[in-house]
């Protein structure tokens, strides 16, 4: 163990403690003018700032609020050329939220309201979840990753107070559901921005033993090594691990209701390459990102971010499997060669043609050791290919699945989440391609189709009988423009879970 730690000290950087914002929130319905505070943030629509003839808006609140800043408003806002133009969604209102949050960064802010100018054209149903997203936009636009900086400023944010769209337990219920999905989220985040050398897959490890240990009354936790593996004939995964000094974690959260029955049971399994230089097939060349392959563990993240929050949302009538098998994907000596055989826990056999195909040989067994477990649906989440950037840009990820009720089920809680998913193809022809003269099948086909080909290969690693999907979610997982991790996919699962419990 001793070898394992100071290999994961390399370079003597330790993070700080990140601290979260603690943030208080409130939902009250008064008039926007008699609150006070430091910062008051008003959300328009085009049509809220339309102005009458005299140049005043027509809009009752921004009117009484010009007329209480002597006409400044009106002014400013035809001077910026303020339009208004935004969509009435649930992004839109996390964004607003993101908005007010670096506001109040910029002016020091520490007591802050946020309203709408056309609260009333809301329905009552929709109320309660327009502030959440509004809520949870706040928690993660103040939230600033300083863990690695030398030197770091604390946000003054203390409170916020939400007007307009309610008040009472519902609206109550909907922010406090907010505030534990983002610490969900923002522990996504930390672990994806956390360096290679920090975050080892036995460190990965040690959080997902941190967060059982946090909710013990409803998550336990099991780890096993190297050699628990290899009982388990894991060879799939042991292969991809074996170039790496830092061992492989296999590491298997379990949810079970604080009280009831359960009534379905749900795998989630991420993909933990902690680092992935592609092994003997070493990427190589401009656009090989290999400078950012810390980030080839953001599924595991997504899961890991998904068991915090429900630990602290506790649903009843349901059962969560939470699976990654961490390693790393390294060169040396004892490293998996290209034209290796090796043999997973199902027993099929792969010619590893590719050693940078190296995540979906980590799923599969992880994927077989969770169909074990008795799970009646399960989805796994990777930063799988390039292909799937290439098929749907840098902020949409590819969804794969032979069920069209878990495409459904999947779909409307991303439809909540804001979170975007797009349906691919699972094309069955395109296994030829998949096809081994010596093995079972080849690790990689060709580049055609390849974000297909690749979820054909999973697939056969998953029990007929349990409902199965694949998102690959190599380009949501980090913001090239921010150059920080987004915390992908951690949303959309805990609103999954959550449409699954009883």
């Amino acid at each position: 163990m001793a070898h394992s730690l100071a290999r994961a000290n390399l370079g003597l950087t330790n993070p700080a403690p990140n601290e979260a914002p603690q943030i208080s929130f409130g939902a009250k319905d008064i008039d926007v003018l008699e609150w006070e505070g430091d910062l008051l943030a008003v959300g328009v629509t085009e049509k809220d700032v339309d102005k009458d003839e005299n140049s005043k808006f027509k809009n009752p609140i921004l009117n009484k609020l010009d007329s209480r800043l002597g006409g400044l408003l009106a002014e400013v806002s035809a001077e910026e050329d303020f339009t208004g133009k935004s969509a009435s969604n649930v992004a839109a209102f996390r964004g607003l939220g993101e908005a007010v949050a670096s506001a109040a960064k910029a002016s020091q802010a520490s007591e802050v309201a946020i309203s709408l100018a056309s609260s009333q054209e809301h329905s009552s149903e929709s109320k309660p979840n327009i502030a959440s997203a509004i809520a949870s936009g706040t928690i993660l636009g103040i939230f600033e990753d300083n863990r690695y900086k030398s030197e770091s400023k604390k946000s003054s944010l203390k409170s916020v107070e939400i007007i307009g769209l309610g008040s009472g337990a519902e609206v109550d219920k909907k922010i406090k559901y907010a505030q534990d999905l983002s610490s969900g989220i923002l522990l996504g985040r930390e672990l994806v921005n956390s360096p290679a050398n920090v975050l080892t897959p036995g460190a990965l490890a040690a959080e997902a033993t941190k967060i059982a240990s946090t909710y013990s009354d409803v998550l336990s936790a099991t780890i096993l090594n190297e050699e628990q593996c290899k009982e388990l004939k894991m060879g799939s995964y042991l292969g991809v691990a074996a170039a790496s000094t830092n061992p492989p974690h296999f590491i298997h959260l379990c949810y079970k209701p604080p009280s009831g029955p359960v009534s379905v049971k749900l795998g989630l399994v991420g993909k933990g390459l902690t680092f992935d230089s592609g092994g003997y097939n070493i990427k190589t060349g401009p656009g090989c990102s290999i400078d950012i392959m810390k980030i080839d563990m953001g599924g595991s993240a997504a899961v890991l971010g998904a068991a915090k929050a429900i630990g602290q949302i506790k649903p009843l009538g349901v059962e969560v499997h939470f699976v990654i098998a961490a390693c790393e994907n390294m060169i040396s000596g004892t490293g998996m060669r290209p034209g290796d055989i090796i043999t997973a826990s199902n027993g099929k056999t792969i010619e590893v043609n590719n050693t940078d195909a190296e995540g979906r040989l980590t799923l599969a067994d992880a994927l077989d050791y969770t169909c074990k477990q008795g799970v009646d649906k399960v989805i796994d989440l990777a930063t799988l290919t390039g292909a799937c950037i290439v098929a749907l840009g840098p902020s949409i990820a590819g969804v794969f699945t032979p069920s069209d009720d878990l495409a459904k089920e999947v779909l409307a809680a991303s439809e909540t989440s804001g979170e975007k998913l797009w349906r691919m193809p699972l094309e069955d022809s395109y296994w030829e391609s998949m096809k081994s003269s010596v093995a079972d099948m080849v690790n990689t086909g060709g580049r055609p189709g390849g974000a297909i080909t690749a979820a054909l290969f999973l697939k056969q690693f998953v029990d007929e009988k349990v409902q199965w999907m694949h998102i690959d979610m190599a380009g949501p997982v980090f913001s090239d423009k921010k150059r920080t991790a987004t915390g992908f996919g951690v949303a959309t699962l805990v609103e999954w879970i959550q449409k699954n419990a009883s």
